[in-house]
Protein backbone atom coordinates (compact mmCIF):
# COMPACT_ATOMS: atom_id res chain seq x y z
CA UNK A 1 0.00 0.00 0.00
CA UNK A 2 1.06 3.40 -0.94
CA UNK A 3 1.18 6.63 1.28
CA UNK A 4 -1.18 7.86 -1.04
CA UNK A 5 -3.79 4.98 -0.42
CA UNK A 6 -6.10 5.47 2.22
CA UNK A 7 -6.39 2.46 4.62
CA UNK A 8 -9.74 0.29 5.05
CA UNK A 9 -11.67 0.66 7.74
CA UNK A 10 -11.87 -1.49 10.86
CA UNK A 11 -14.41 -4.47 10.67
CA UNK A 12 -17.53 -4.02 12.97
CA UNK A 13 -17.18 -6.30 15.98
CA UNK A 14 -20.33 -8.76 14.38
CA UNK A 15 -18.88 -8.35 10.93
CA UNK A 16 -15.90 -10.02 12.66
CA UNK A 17 -17.89 -11.94 14.47
CA UNK A 18 -20.07 -13.57 10.93
CA UNK A 19 -16.19 -13.95 9.50
CA UNK A 20 -14.82 -15.87 12.26
CA UNK A 21 -17.99 -18.00 12.06
CA UNK A 22 -17.75 -18.62 8.34
CA UNK A 23 -13.87 -19.59 8.31
CA UNK A 24 -15.07 -21.97 11.07
CA UNK A 25 -17.58 -23.74 9.79
CA UNK A 26 -16.06 -23.78 6.29
CA UNK A 27 -12.51 -25.25 7.95
CA UNK A 28 -14.39 -28.25 10.01
CA UNK A 29 -16.80 -29.25 6.49
CA UNK A 30 -13.39 -29.08 4.61
CA UNK A 31 -11.88 -31.45 7.02
CA UNK A 32 -14.60 -34.04 6.53
CA UNK A 33 -13.29 -36.51 4.43
CA UNK A 34 -13.98 -36.11 0.40
CA UNK A 35 -16.16 -33.15 1.49
CA UNK A 36 -17.80 -31.54 -1.68
CA UNK A 37 -18.96 -28.29 -0.05
CA UNK A 38 -21.06 -25.86 -1.53
CA UNK A 39 -20.88 -22.24 -0.64
CA UNK A 40 -24.47 -22.62 0.63
CA UNK A 41 -23.18 -25.37 2.70
CA UNK A 42 -21.08 -22.97 4.32
CA UNK A 43 -23.56 -20.48 4.75
CA UNK A 44 -25.78 -23.32 6.41
CA UNK A 45 -22.87 -24.36 8.86
CA UNK A 46 -22.03 -20.64 9.58
CA UNK A 47 -26.23 -19.73 10.82
CA UNK A 48 -25.18 -16.48 7.96
CA UNK A 49 -27.57 -15.63 5.21
CA UNK A 50 -25.90 -15.54 1.50
CA UNK A 51 -25.33 -12.05 0.95
CA UNK A 52 -23.04 -11.97 4.57
CA UNK A 53 -21.15 -15.52 3.35
CA UNK A 54 -20.34 -13.18 -0.38
CA UNK A 55 -19.70 -9.97 1.84
CA UNK A 56 -16.99 -11.49 3.25
CA UNK A 57 -15.69 -14.11 0.53
CA UNK A 58 -16.99 -12.96 -2.94
CA UNK A 59 -16.38 -16.24 -4.43
CA UNK A 60 -15.21 -19.61 -3.35
CA UNK A 61 -11.60 -19.04 -4.03
CA UNK A 62 -11.19 -16.10 -1.52
CA UNK A 63 -13.10 -18.49 1.44
CA UNK A 64 -10.25 -21.28 0.29
CA UNK A 65 -7.60 -18.65 0.32
CA UNK A 66 -8.72 -17.28 3.68
CA UNK A 67 -8.62 -20.47 5.23
CA UNK A 68 -4.95 -21.48 3.60
CA UNK A 69 -3.68 -18.42 5.29
CA UNK A 70 -5.20 -18.67 8.58
CA UNK A 71 -3.53 -22.54 8.58
CA UNK A 72 -0.34 -20.74 7.62
CA UNK A 73 -0.39 -17.93 10.02
CA UNK A 74 -0.77 -21.10 12.45
CA UNK A 75 2.21 -22.69 11.18
CA UNK A 76 4.10 -19.46 11.58
CA UNK A 77 3.15 -18.83 15.29
CA UNK A 78 4.03 -22.29 16.12
CA UNK A 79 7.30 -21.58 15.27
CA UNK A 80 7.70 -19.00 18.23
CA UNK A 81 5.71 -21.36 20.57
CA UNK A 82 6.57 -24.98 19.92
CA UNK A 83 8.75 -26.21 22.68
CA UNK A 84 11.45 -29.01 23.38
CA UNK A 85 13.95 -30.51 25.59
CA UNK A 86 16.47 -29.66 23.17
CA UNK A 87 16.86 -27.61 19.86
CA UNK A 88 16.57 -30.50 17.60
CA UNK A 89 13.45 -31.72 19.62
CA UNK A 90 12.10 -27.85 19.34
CA UNK A 91 12.53 -28.50 15.61
CA UNK A 92 11.13 -31.70 14.93
CA UNK A 93 8.16 -30.87 16.77
CA UNK A 94 7.80 -27.80 14.51
CA UNK A 95 8.21 -29.92 11.20
CA UNK A 96 5.39 -32.29 13.17
CA UNK A 97 3.15 -29.09 13.11
CA UNK A 98 3.95 -28.57 9.43
CA UNK A 99 3.40 -32.29 8.62
CA UNK A 100 -0.61 -31.71 10.27
CA UNK A 101 -1.22 -28.35 8.45
CA UNK A 102 -0.27 -29.71 4.68
CA UNK A 103 -2.80 -33.18 5.68
CA UNK A 104 -5.34 -30.77 7.16
CA UNK A 105 -4.80 -28.63 4.07
CA UNK A 106 -4.41 -30.97 1.13
CA UNK A 107 -7.74 -30.42 -0.01
CA UNK A 108 -7.73 -27.08 0.02
CA UNK A 109 -4.17 -26.48 -1.91
CA UNK A 110 -5.34 -29.17 -4.26
CA UNK A 111 -8.13 -27.37 -5.28
CA UNK A 112 -6.68 -23.62 -5.00
CA UNK A 113 -4.20 -25.47 -7.65
CA UNK A 114 -6.48 -26.80 -9.69
CA UNK A 115 -7.66 -23.10 -10.46
CA UNK A 116 -4.22 -21.24 -10.58
CA UNK A 117 -0.79 -22.62 -10.39
CA UNK A 118 2.26 -23.25 -8.45
CA UNK A 119 3.79 -19.95 -8.91
CA UNK A 120 0.45 -17.80 -7.76
CA UNK A 121 1.37 -15.78 -4.95
CA UNK A 122 -1.09 -17.08 -2.42
CA UNK A 123 1.47 -20.37 -2.99
CA UNK A 124 5.00 -18.67 -3.75
CA UNK A 125 4.13 -15.71 -0.61
CA UNK A 126 3.14 -18.19 2.24
CA UNK A 127 5.25 -20.73 1.23
CA UNK A 128 8.27 -17.87 2.08
CA UNK A 129 6.83 -16.81 5.18
CA UNK A 130 6.79 -20.97 6.66
CA UNK A 131 10.31 -21.27 5.64
CA UNK A 132 11.14 -18.03 7.34
CA UNK A 133 9.45 -19.06 10.40
CA UNK A 134 11.40 -22.39 10.52
CA UNK A 135 14.79 -21.19 9.77
CA UNK A 136 15.82 -19.62 13.45
CA UNK A 137 14.29 -23.40 14.17
CA UNK A 138 16.52 -25.36 12.57
CA UNK A 139 19.40 -22.75 12.61
CA UNK A 140 19.82 -23.18 16.21
CA UNK A 141 18.92 -27.23 16.15
CA UNK A 142 22.38 -27.37 13.72
CA UNK A 143 24.33 -24.85 15.53
CA UNK A 144 23.87 -27.25 18.70
CA UNK A 145 24.39 -30.37 16.53
CA UNK A 146 21.31 -31.87 16.98
CA UNK A 147 19.98 -31.69 13.23
CA UNK A 148 22.47 -32.49 10.04
CA UNK A 149 23.55 -29.76 7.99
CA UNK A 150 23.77 -31.46 4.75
CA UNK A 151 20.46 -30.75 3.70
CA UNK A 152 18.35 -27.55 3.63
CA UNK A 153 14.74 -26.35 5.36
CA UNK A 154 13.69 -26.56 1.79
CA UNK A 155 14.20 -30.00 1.33
CA UNK A 156 13.39 -31.15 5.14
CA UNK A 157 9.93 -29.32 4.31
CA UNK A 158 9.44 -31.58 0.89
CA UNK A 159 10.06 -34.28 2.88
CA UNK A 160 7.71 -33.95 4.53
CA UNK A 161 5.15 -32.73 2.66
CA UNK A 162 5.99 -36.25 0.36
CA UNK A 163 5.08 -37.90 3.33
CA UNK A 164 2.08 -36.03 4.08
CA UNK A 165 0.97 -37.67 0.78
CA UNK A 166 0.97 -41.26 1.39
CA UNK A 167 -2.09 -42.51 1.31
CA UNK A 168 -2.88 -44.40 4.68
CA UNK A 169 -4.23 -43.45 8.19
CA UNK A 170 -2.37 -41.95 10.84
CA UNK A 171 -1.06 -45.21 12.19
CA UNK A 172 0.54 -46.08 8.85
CA UNK A 173 2.10 -42.86 8.24
CA UNK A 174 3.22 -41.62 11.46
CA UNK A 175 6.16 -43.93 11.68
CA UNK A 176 6.85 -43.29 8.09
CA UNK A 177 7.55 -39.66 9.71
CA UNK A 178 9.20 -40.27 12.71
CA UNK A 179 11.46 -42.35 11.23
CA UNK A 180 12.55 -39.74 8.39
CA UNK A 181 12.86 -36.99 11.36
CA UNK A 182 15.24 -39.53 12.86
CA UNK A 183 17.06 -39.71 10.22
CA UNK A 184 17.80 -35.73 10.14
CA UNK A 185 20.13 -36.53 13.48
CA UNK A 186 23.37 -36.00 12.29
CA UNK A 187 25.73 -39.00 11.54
CA UNK A 188 26.11 -41.26 15.18
CA UNK A 189 23.58 -39.83 16.40
CA UNK A 190 21.51 -42.82 17.74
CA UNK A 191 18.57 -41.26 20.09
CA UNK A 192 15.40 -40.21 18.20
CA UNK A 193 14.40 -37.19 17.13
Amino acid sequence: MTPDQPTAPPRRADAERNRDKILAAARAAFAEPGAQVSMAEVSRRAGVGMATLYRNFPGRRELLEALYVDEVDAVCEAAGTVDGATPGATFAAWLHRFFAFFISKHDIASELLAQTDGDDPVFSENRARVLAAGRPLLAAAQEAREIREDLTLEQMCDMVIAIAAIHGDPDYVEPILRAALDGLRPAGDGAPA
